[in-house]
Formats: C-alpha cells, structure tokens, sequence
C-alpha cells in the first residue's frame, strides 16, 4: 500500500485509497476517466469496507469519487467478458450489510451499477449538478445489482419503474423529491463527504439499510406502464422485464433480488441485448479513422449556402454548437424564409428545454448574419454548400467559392448522391474539398457522413470529424460513390420494395411489415416524407446510364408527374389531409394500372416474405458497399443506419442482423429471388466467400 504524504490516504489498489480522520474514513475511488465499476474498483471498494469494519476507532464511512463523476456506470471493457469476483451484485450486498453506517457522496453522472453502489449505501448525498439514473435497459437487459428492488423501496414503483424503463437519469432535486438521496448540497465531493460522515456521527444524518425497508406495492403504476410499454414498445424485449421485476420489490429482499437475477439473465440471452450493445459500440468504433491522427483545422466562422429546409437546419445546428454562422442565398426573399425558418428551429429548442429564451435571442443577434453575395465568406473557416442536388449548379458555386474563400478554409457539399470528386475538380484546392452530409432535419438527427474524396487531406477529414463531434453528432466516414453508404444501399434496397409493389404488395403491407420489423417508418412513408420529387430528380440522372437488364418501376414517377411529391404536396402515396395513414386511391389506380402495362399478375406476400426480401437487398448492397472500400468496417454502415434511417436498435443494424442470420441462409435467399429476377439479385463474392468459410461481419471488424 502506498500513502499519500499530503493527506495520508493509503492506497488500497490503484484506484481505490482510504483516508482516516479521527472516527471518520474517507474511501476515495480514482478509476479516471468517468470511475467506471472496473474490478479494480469493486475489489478495491470491498477492501476498503472490509478492512474499515473492523476498525472499531471508525464510526462513519463516506464513499466518495474523484475526478468528474462518482461511479458512471459498468467499465465497458469488461462487456462480453466472464465476471469477475466480486461482482456487483455481491459488492452492493455486502455494502448494505456493512456495520458500520456508508455515506456516499454523488456527483456528475452516477449511473447504472455506480448508481446501485449508491443505494446499497446507508445515506446518499448529491452534488447540485448531479444526475442519477437506471439506464440499462438502452442495452437490453435490466439493472442486475439491486436496482430494480431498492430504487422502489427509496422512491416508490411508479417513480422506479419511469426511471428503469426508460433509462433516462434525473436530476438531483428531482431525486431529492422522490427519495433516492437524502440531501443535495454545493461544495467539492471530498469536503462534502468529510461533513456527511460527521452528521452521520452527530445523528443530523439518519442512515438505514435500504433492503429493510418495504416497498408498497402498487397495481395501478404496474398496469399502466405495462399498458403504456404495449402501446410504444411493444417489439423490445427488457422495458416488460424491468416492470416484472420492479413488481417484485414488494418481497423481502432476497426473493426479490432472486427474481432481478433470473429477468436478467433472461435479457441476457435475448437476441436484443447483443443488438443493443452492438449498436452501443457502434457510437464508439465509427470514430477510428486512418487519419484520427492529423490535426483538425481551427473552426470558428462557418458559412452556409442555401437557405432551404436543409441549409437552414444545417445553419441551426451549427447556432445551437455556438460558431459562428454566415448564411448566404440568391436573394433577400429566400434569405427572410430560411432566417424564418431558422427562428422557429431555435424556438423549438426553447419549447424542450434546451435552449432559454434569452439564449435564443443572443444567437439570432450575435451569432447569425446573412448576405446575399457569396464573397462575405471570404473568412470563413468552413463554407457548407446546401442547394438543391444540380452537378452544374454546384460546380459553379465552387468555382466562385474557389476565387472568394481564404487558403486553408475547408470547402464542404452537403450533396446526397453527386461525386465529390467532380465537385472539388472545379478548384484549384482539391485537398480542402469534403463531403459533409447531414440527415434531415439537420439540426436533429445525429448521422453526419463525411465523404472522403480522392485528394481531400488528412487533416480536412478529422476537420470534419471534430464539427460531427462539437456537434454531437455521430460521423461516419464514406468513401464517393453515387449515394455514398446510406443513399446507395437505400436506392438498392428500394427497388426491392418497389417490385413487391409492382409484383402484388400495397405500399401500406410493405410499410407495415417493415414497421413490425421494427423501422418507424416504412419505405413509401420514408418516400413521402423525404419528397418523392428528389428520387424523381435522381431517376432521371440516372436515365440515361440505367442498364437495359434491369428492371425499372415508373410508379413514383407518374405520382410526380401529376405533382404529388408527398406530404409537402398533401398526397403521394398516402393522403396527408388527416394523419397520413389513408393510402392514396389515385396512387392505387395508378399501381394497377402499371401492373396492367407490365402485364404483372398480383399475388399476395406474407409480411414475413416482405421483410426477408427487404432486409436481404439490403444487407447485399451492403456488402458490395464494403468490398469497394466505401465503407471502413461493417460497423460503419451499422451506425449509418441506426442513426439516419432509422434501422430498429434492438437489431443491431443490417450487417449486425446479417450475422444473426447467417451468410449461408442469404446466399440461399439470393439464388431463390434470382429466379425471378437475376440481374437484381446477384450473390456478392463476399458474401458467398463468408458462406464458404464461416466469416462473420463481426470478425471483419476486428480487423479494421
């Protein structure tokens, strides 16, 4: 053991130290970054208690963390690993049963198992500031230490039950209200936790063991989140877990915490918890790049050209990050709308809480300014093209960009489909040229695929990264294609859904068995919303190279050929004069009759057919995606998916579900479809290599 010559606490490990004050131990955790419940840690708490105990000069013991947070929660390099002794919930047991009274003092985010640290102590204190919460349901299981029997015995089942099934932490004063601390204080965790372990001696801070006390039972909060958890949640497998095992926190607490064991280790075999976590990595993995060691460019003045829905979100986004943002347009008019627009994004932010009123008003007066000549981003540190997807009008924007912009600014087309690399040859700095593509609405959804062209710099790609980042964002890098990762699988796997239309589905039965897949919307409620009139754009352009093999659906063109691009227009597919789910008789009409031109007999598809087919043209673009190196890693076009098209969690991604399903059943999959349509359905020779040697996705990302 080592000790501290300053404050003469003596080292129990590397991470947990033990400090005596008279009748009072102070036992400091120190597992940097975020004291994460490592093995160090819980072996190190564990001895500091056990040694304590028999220390019969100490009458209080205060826990406490150092650095930015008490416990944040499991250590995630131990996820997938055997526990080690002493796990958790052994650690919490044996705390509760310490002799001698705990304190703990929270601060930061305690979350999860640091969480149930807390409530196997004997008196809680929070920090002002601190947050506390339950959140393992986000990964498919349920807290396994206790959680799910004391939080309700602290704070009731209907608050216990909100917090666990949702997994979204409070605030102290919130926890102070419901009874999971006992007290919210201001000051540094140490002095507090010196005072604390003091009133404990003095009796001004009652202590008692949180498993003697009853939880009352509560019938009605039970009933209604489980009613509640049907209705929103009704595919995912451990929220319906966590309520039968907050039901039995009425039982004495080791029948309860049997019943917590054997839920969870219920969720832990579940399909979901491996999706879950999966796409918990996934946040992670994205981020390793080849060039995560360059040095990003100095951002702070950004300009935005193009005022529309995406510039204008672009713009908020960028507000909200706190650059500053020049917004420029071809005239005053189209400048006013997207200023308009850009107000009431931030009023929104007002309206959730997210942004004060008199925060709003500063940015709108100190952060934002507009121009209508596109020499005022002369400065600019960053200039993001947001117009309409033209090759030749964007061309020529950087061609002027080129001419007005300071050396060194990074250059960046939020374009969905075009080359990036035509765009940059217009420049005379092809090295600062990027593609930045943002999801709409911009200033809400968290994919950010940064498009790598063939001279962008190193430097101008961890640019990106580091904005993806300011912006909590989630950035993927893509190499050019046309639709880079997300539009190009999306594209392929359309036409999937384009010819069960054509071939006998209703656009509501594919929507439908994808909903009950787990997508929140389904492809033509995706198409309706996005605008059909931008898939008509990209038909088009596309015309001219299309092969001649390949079997082309005019459906969605003739619905925009009698200008109904969906709900901006208030028909497409669906009629949107209600709440958008009454499928357009006029679409239907014209269905039948492309199915009568084609000469297509109807025939009926299962939902189970629907979602095989979709799912499989998805995961097989995908493949072809990775062996052109578009994408760095599975995982990639997994985060791609998660978080910009809406691809359910609890699976994991289209590459993650493509593993749970097997190379062998795709390639057989393929080879059944191509019967029917063999220029469509062609086998990658990845995938059919996979099928040959057992390789999974998963496997490959290790590799990267």
């Amino acid at each position: 053991m080592q000790t501290n010559a300053e404050t003469g606490a003596v080292g129990v490990n590397d991470v947990v130290s033990i400090e005596r004050l008279g009748a009072i131990a102070l036992v400091a955790l120190d597992n940097p970054p975020v004291n994460a419940a490592s093995h160090a840690l819980r072996s190190g708490l564990w001895q500091a208690v056990e040694e304590l105990q028999k220390d019969q000069d100490i009458k209080a013991i205060a826990v406490y963390g150092k650095g930015r947070t008490f416990i944040a929660g499991a250590d995630i390099r131990e996820f997938g690993k055997p526990p080690q002794d002493p796990w958790l919930p052994d650690l919490c047991n044996f705390l509760e049963s310490c002799p001698t009274p705990i304190v703990c003092v929270l601060h930061g985010t305690t979350l999860g198992g640091g969480l149930e640290v807390a409530l196997s102590c004997h008196a809680r204190i929070a920090i002002t500031g601190t947050k506390v919460g339950l959140p393992e349901v986000t990964l498919g299981i349920l807290p396994g230490a206790g959680g799910t029997q004391r939080a309700p015995r602290l704070a009731g089942v209907k608050a216990s039950l909100e917090m666990i099934t949702s997994g979204k932490p409070i605030a102290a004063d919130k926890a102070l209200q419901s009874g999971l601390v006992d007290r919210v204080e201001d000051g540094a965790p140490r002095d507090v936790a010196v005072q604390a372990a003091r009133d404990v001696i003095d009796q001004t801070l009652q202590t008692r063991r949180t498993g003697e006390l009853t939880a009352e039972q509560d019938n009605e909060a039970v009933r209604d989140m489980r009613d509640k958890l049907a209705n929103t949640q009704p595919l995912l497998f451990s929220p319906h877990k966590c309520v039968d095992a907050v039901e039995a926190s009425h039982l004495p607490l080791t029948e309860g915490l049997k019943e917590e064991r054997r839920l969870f280790n219920e969720c832990m075999e579940s399909p979901q918890r491996a999706g879950l976590i999966h796409a918990f990595f996934a946040e992670r993995a994205v981020s390793k790049i080849p060039e995560a060691s360059a040095t990003p460019r100095d951002l702070d003045l950004i300009g935005v050209i193009g005022s529309g829905t995406m510039g204008s979100g672009i713009a908020t986004a960028l507000l909200l990050a706190g650059f500053q943002v020049i917004l420029t347009e071809r005239d005053q008019d189209g400048l006013d709308r997207g200023t308009a627009t850009i107000g009431n994004n931030l009023e929104g932010a007002v309206k959730r809480g997210k942004l004060t009123t008199q925060a709003r008003d500063a940015i709108l007066e100190n952060k934002l300014s507009t121009s209508t000549d596109l020499s005022s981003l002369s400065n600019a540190d960053l200039v993001i093209e947001a117009v309409f997807e033209d090759m030749g009008v964007k061309r020529e924007i950087f061609e002027k960009l080129d001419e007005c912009v300071k050396p060194g600014a990074v250059l960046a087309s939020n374009t969905s489909y075009l080359d990036i690399n035509q765009i940059a040859a217009t420049t005379s700095r092809p090295q600062d040229v990027i593609g930045l593509h943002f999801f709409s609405p911009a200033h809400v959804m968290r994919l950010l695929e940064v498009v790598v062209a063939d001279k962008t710099s190193a430097d101008v790609v961890a640019t990106g990264f580091a904005l993806a980042k300011r912006l909590k964002k989630i950035g993927v890098r893509s190499g050019v294609c046309d639709g880079f990762i997300g539009n190009r699988i999306m594209t392929f796997y359309k036409k999937a859904a384009d010819y069960m239309m054509m071939d006998g589905a209703s656009p509501k039965e594919i929507d439908e068995a994808m909903r009950g897949f787990g997508l929140a919307m389904g492809p033509y409620q995706v198409a309706d919303l996005a605008g059909l009139d931008i898939s008509w754009a990209a038909n088009k352009r596309r015309a001219a190279t299309r092969p001649p093999e390949e079997r082309y659906i005019p459906i969605a063109d003739q619905l925009c050929e009698q200008g109904w691009f969906g709900r901006k227009t208030g028909q497409g597919f669906y009629i949107y004069d209600d709440d958008g789910t009454r499928p357009n008789p006029k679409a239907l009409e014209i269905i039948d009759d492309e199915r009568r031109k084609a000469g297509v007999t109807p025939r009926a598809f299962s939902s189970e057919e629907i979602v095989n087919r979709f799912t499989t043209a998805m995961i097989l673009e995908a493949t072809r995606v990775l062996e052109e190196k578009i994408a760095l890693r599975p995982i990639d076009v997994d985060a791609v998916f998660l978080f910009g098209y809406g691809f359910p969690r609890f699976r994991g991604g289209p590459m993650h579900t493509a593993d749970q399903i097997g190379p062998k059943e795709l390639v057989r999959r393929i080879e059944e479809y191509a019967q029917e349509d063999d220029y469509y359905w062609q086998v990658p020779d990845l995938l059919r290599k996979m099928a040959e040697t057992g390789e999974t996705f998963a496997q490959m990302n290790e590799r990267v």
